[in-house]
């Protein structure tokens, strides 16, 4: 009898003495057994072999993704329902052989890395303000960097608020200072100042960067500025953590005082991390060259030193013993670029861009203690394994997409190199530039369309800029920044550090003659929200399948890019507390003001793909507020409660940046402060014959990260299945809102 036969058989016979439910149980399994069977994946899998790895993390990404795009929270069930899915999955791959069990892993991988971030989420879960506050601030300095604007910023844990409970005082708070003096400021130190606070920001409008939720797995529960003078409270702590803190600010310091200008801030950010010296200038003339990645330690940093210290070792090896069966000396280099590695890591204040390269060269060295091949996109997939189970809330960032789109891409081209017979006759120093050429061309094209959708910008001639100042990196910045930090302890680094700087220096002058050419920066709108998984999986499936079928991968490459072209922005927009308003005009988007509500104004620009600043914005011809044929009033200043009543008689919509008590005479649709709470940013879309409006909170859901309770008692209502609702307005006015 047929396999499929005897299951059925097994099921009638059981029929008379088992429970319904167990009946229902074993049919389903029956079927989903013959059905699996059925499908025969050995055909286009074949060519597959040694590659369905790499698909893993691109799975566990699926997942990840899924959880952030929620509209809800999911609840305990939930997470019970998605194991015992992953549990069920994985027992028919078992059971089917692995032949035949791409679907069920498939949906296997997907669950778990869906899992592994709602853990990830409620394990980082900590009080956040839910209201401003203004008084004395007290807690232990743990990380010092500057904002945007260049103000020096606190990062304090062990809070203490005036009349906040316990149970609601929040972890970590960051604190800009304006005007207060900072030298003697140091991690570790307690300290004590009067600060303002605000809960941390959502989206300056919907579909834009979600600041709560990064600060939520930062577990950073207000933010602020003082303008008060700073107090010492307590003496500094000496764990080892704030040690080495301590010694990446004494050497960012010494390093700058030797070299000097903004060549040694170049030189203490690569080496420690500390960008603090930075100036504006250089940062946007760095990123008009698409050479801001030499700015941030990453994956090139980390290969380039480790590199040079597996390579120094190795060769004083191979010089004192020449018979490599006495001594192993590629694994005990290897062994040293590890250690290397994490000193570095350590140094430059474990952060998340620097453990995520740590973690991608440790796999590289550890397989060549394994006698594996190093490079490989096997590697590759560990490493992405790895960082999407332990920070599965890095994959909506651009670092890890820049790094892995760029780490991806270049193992698969040189992997393909090697195939090519003639760049194999080629004389070595042509192969070296060939390489330089090679690598920039690819990883550059790898990664410009996530720069351009997360920082709306082009660097047109980065191509240029990168083969010109990449080489000076790797043969002669990393190494001595190596031997500087070997030397220091001697105070013999000032040689290293001498010969370091006429580098940095061309590298700064690239920068500045490029980012000066004409054209030299294209700016783009923001993509839709489809449109980056669609790139993603359509470059590795172009990347990773074997055979003719992966030009299936430019089918939804072709489609990201074709929704990109189409896509339209809001007509209108208004912030979450409504005091500023900007409305799309063929000349560009008109803001209400030149001033203030900084942040939203050029996050919307940027969005816009405009360089306009906000008083440039500001300045354009202003015309009557209009949505289409709606007509709309913005209300702010003095007596505005006197304008309010006129205004909703006169006009559809009404925006103020004030909390009415009182309802107004009329028939407008009133968006005031309490209102705006509730929605948070709006933006105004023109359809065919009406006007849709998009809420963030429509957009966002009801999540941990935004909720003003904690992540045990998430609230009962949700939202609706896709996030929003619709509610009439009239023939032309149709309003899609958070249903809650």
């Amino acid at each position: 009898m047929a396999p499929d036969r005897w299951a059925a058989g097994a099921v009638a016979v059981r029929a008379s003495w088992c429970p319904p439910w167990a009946l229902v149980c074993s049919g389903a399994w029956a079927w989903a057994r013959s059905r699996a069977t059925s499908l025969s994946w050995r055909g286009p899998l074949e060519a597959q072999r040694g590659t369905l790895f790499v698909w893993v993390p691109v799975l566990l990404g699926v997942g990840v993704g899924l959880y952030f795009a929620l509209p809800y929270e999911p609840r305990l069930l939930h997470y019970a329902l998605a194991g015992a899915g992953a549990i069920a999955a994985l027992a028919v791959a078992l059971r089917i052989g692995m032949g035949r069990a791409v679907i069920p892993m498939a949906i296997c991988l997907v669950l778990v890395g869906l899992m592994a971030a709602g853990a990830r989420a409620n394990i980082r879960a900590a009080p956040v303000l839910n209201s401003r506050y203004y008084g004395p601030v007290e807690g232990r300095v743990v990380t010092i960097d500057r904002s945007a604007s260049g103000a020096v910023r606190l990062t304090l844990d062990r809070v203490a608020l005036r009349n906040v409970a316990p149970d609601r005082m929040p972890a970590r708070v960051r604190i800009s200072l304006h005007g207060v003096p900072v030298q003697t400021i140091v991690p570790g130190q307690w300290l004590g100042l009067t600060a303002n606070l605000s809960p941390p920001a959502g989206p300056t409008e919907p579909q834009g960067f979600d600041f709560q939720r990064m600060a939520w797995f930062d577990r950073l529960g207000a933010v602020g500025y003082t303008r008060a003078p700073v107090v010492r409270v307590a003496a500094a702590d000496q764990g080892a953590g704030l040690l080495l803190h301590r010694l990446r600010v004494v050497l960012a310091h010494d390093i700058r005082r030797i070299i000097g200008g903004q060549e040694g801030a170049f030189a203490a950010a690569i080496l420690t991390g500390d960008r603090s010296a930075i100036t504006p200038e250089t940062e946007a003339a760095l990123r008009g060259a698409n050479l801001s990645h030499l700015l941030a330690i990453s994956g090139l940093h980390m290969g380039l030193l480790t590199g040079a210290v597996f390579g120094a070792i190795r060769l004083i090896l191979l010089m004192g013993f020449r018979d490599r069966t006495v001594m192993p000396s590629k694994k005990i280099a290897a062994v040293f670029a590890v250690l290397a590695g994490a000193f570095y890591l350590a140094l430059s204040g474990w952060n998340v861009a620097t453990e995520r390269a740590f973690i991608m060269v440790s796999v590289m060295f550890v397989a060549v203690l394994l006698d594996r091949r190093a490079i490989s996109l096997r590697s590759v997939a560990l490493a992405a394994i790895l960082i999407l189970l332990l920070r599965p809330e890095v994959l909506p960032e651009p670092g890890f997409q820049m790094s892995f789109a760029a780490t991806t891409s270049l193992v698969a081209a040189f992997n393909g190199m090697r195939r090519v017979p003639q760049f194999a006759r080629m004389p070595k120093p042509a192969r070296v530039v060939a390489a330089v050429v090679v690598s920039s061309c690819v990883a550059g094209l790898a990664t410009a369309p996530v720069a351009a959708a997360h920082f709306n910008r082009i660097a047109d001639y980065g191509l240029i800029a990168n083969v010109l100042s990449v080489p000076l990196m790797g043969a002669i910045i990393m190494p001595m920044a190596v031997l500087a930090v070997g030397l220091a302890p001697f105070g013999l680094h000032g040689a290293a550090l001498a010969v370091m700087a006429p580098a940095i220096s061309w590298i700064l002058g690239v920068a500045a003659t490029v980012s000066g050419w004409e054209g030299a920066v294209t700016h783009v709108p923001t993509p839709p929200d489809g449109v980056m998984p669609l790139m993603a999986l359509g470059g590795v499936f172009v990347m990773i399948w074997r055979g003719r079928a992966r030009v299936i991968g430019l089918v939804p490459l072709c489609a990201a890019f074709a929704l990109w072209i189409g896509a339209e922005r809001p007509v209108f927009l208004v912030s979450d507390d409504g005091g500023l308003v900007g409305m799309m005009t063929p000349q560009g988007r008109v803001l209400s003001k030149p001033e203030g509500a900084g942040f939203a104004a050029r996050t919307w620009l940027e969005n816009d793909g405009d360089r306009a600043g906000q008083g440039e914005a500001a300045a354009r011809a202003m015309p009557d507020l209009r949505i289409g044929p709606l007509r709309v009033a913005h209300i702010t200043g003095r007596g505005w409660q006197d304008r309010v009543g006129a205004a909703c008689r006169t006009h559809d919509i009404v925006i103020v940046n004030q909390k009415l008590d009182f309802d107004p005479v009329g028939s407008c649709k009133m968006f005031d402060l309490s209102k705006l709470k509730e929605t948070g940013a709006l933006a105004f879309h023109l359809g065919a014959g009406h006007v849709v409006l998009e809420t963030t909170r429509g957009v966002v859901g009801r999540r941990l990260w935004n909720s003003p309770l904690s992540a045990r008692s998430v609230p009962k209502e949700k939202a609706a299945p896709n996030g929003t609702a619709t509610e009439d307005l009239g023939e032309v006015f149709t309003l899609a809102q958070a249903a809650d």
